[in-house]
């Protein structure tokens, strides 16, 4: 399937990078009319999409012929393909030989069904990691961008997985720590970034903001703790509520707990429910999701309403949602984990820690110090632009395509 995709104009983005921004006109000029196709697993829901909604139009504006394929797959496929994700994160899961031949077969079918024909192709994680192998087009340079914490892999996974991934020029991870054989040679560090012009990182006016907030009884006078986050083992949500309640033993705090359920992840809807169970019926406990009309916009406003942002997450590719609260000028207490790690700076725009305890003490310190979380705040903003917005994004992929395709 194809997506439809807004128009963005590079120019609008000067305010911020104006030199990023100058670059890419410069490297569009020399890519001129190259066709350039992305693929992943889902058009919404989760970080991956949401960056292509705004790298494709940007790559178009920059005069490359850039398109945005998604697979086309029965739900079997994506209870497979959790598996996979899992397992590529460390879990000890079995894939059976069944299981494998449905992957392979749905991808074997989008590789004829889809609108591939490019000079470039670029592979967005596991799901249809294996388009290429069934095309084996000589005219077409394949690219796999991994957005997940591949750093201690399920070998047995990981080595069937890759066996049919030898078509590759390059491998694009979040994080060196993320790369293994066979794609040591071929690998590039190449983390992601957030659209300050989106609706769910635009500025918003005061009055907008408080109208959301009452929509969802908030109360604007209290702190508030921020948690964005797929309903998903990995993100370990249950301890998020834990350092909510050490803190509220200390602070009247809130919690809100916001996510997108999406359609390319089954085991989700268990895991919210898992969540909602262990959250009992504390009302300063809001679970803010698409299922209560929470879009972008009202993402925005509660990320702009939050005194702090939490992420107790123990797995992360890299974690966007982190870079959009610090943009926002709020700093993260967070556990040290994958991409994390290069986003918040521990002790000067935010804070790592691993235990329950220590995440809540953290929070409590910043909310004992109005200086020192305003201070947190501007150098996390600032953080963010000089390397996690789109035009940084966009100049490293037409970078990385230039070296590529010469």
């Amino acid at each position: 399937m194809t997506v439809e995709l807004p128009v963005k104009k590079l120019s609008d983005y000067s305010v911020f990078a104006s030199e990023d921004v100058e670059a890419i006109f410069e490297l569009g000029k020399r890519l001129k009319g190259l066709k350039v196709v992305h693929v992943n697993a889902t058009a919404y829901g989760g970080g991956v999409a949401e960056l292509l909604m705004t790298i494709v139009p940007l790559m178009r504006d920059a005069g490359i012929d850039a398109s945005w394929e998604v697979l086309e797959a029965p739900m079997e496929f994506f209870n497979v393909t959790k598996k996979l994700h899992n397992t590529l994160q460390g879990a000890d899961i079995e894939i059976s030989n069944e299981e494998w031949e449905l992957f392979e077969k749905v991808n074997e079918e989008n590789a004829k069904k889809l609108k591939l024909d490019s000079d470039v192709l670029i592979i967005h994680d596991p799901q249809p990691a294996y388009i290429p192998y069934f095309l084996n087009s000589t005219d077409t340079q394949y690219i796999w961008r991994c957005h997940i914490d591949t750093s201690t892999p399920n070998l047995k996974v990981w080595n069937r997985l890759t066996s049919k991934m030898t078509m590759y020029k390059k491998a694009l991870f979040h994080i060196m720590d993320y790369v293994k054989p066979p794609f040591d040679k071929i690998a590039v560090e190449f983390p992601p970034s957030i659209d300050p012009l989106s609706p769910k990182n635009m500025e918003m006016n005061e009055k907008e903001i408080v109208e959301i907030a009452k929509r969802y009884n908030i109360d604007v006078s209290k702190p508030l703790i921020t948690v964005v986050a797929r309903f998903d083992p990995w993100k370990d949500l249950f301890s998020a509520i834990d350092v909510y309640r050490k803190v509220k033993e200390r602070h009247d705090v809130q919690l809100a707990i916001v996510s997108a359920m999406a359609k390319d992840d089954p085991e989700g809807w268990i895991f919210f429910e898992d969540v909602l169970r262990y959250a009992g019926t504390d009302k300063d406990i809001f679970f803010l999701t698409d299922l209560k009309g929470v879009g972008h916009i009202e993402v925005n406003a509660i990320q702009r309403l939050s005194t702090v942002g939490l992420h107790t997450a123990t797995r992360e590719g890299f974690g966007l949602v982190i870079s959009e609260m610090m943009w926002k000028e709020h700093p993260v207490v967070a556990r040290p984990v994958g991409g994390v790690k290069i986003q918040i700076e521990d002790g000067i725009n935010g804070y790592l820690r691993t235990d329950v305890d220590d995440l809540a003490n953290a929070i409590s310190e910043l909310l004992e110090n109005k200086s020192k979380l305003n201070d947190f705040g501007k150098r996390a903003k600032e953080k963010v632009r000089k390397t996690y917005l789109s035009t940084a994004h966009v100049r490293r992929y037409l970078e990385l395509i230039e070296s590529v395709v010469k």
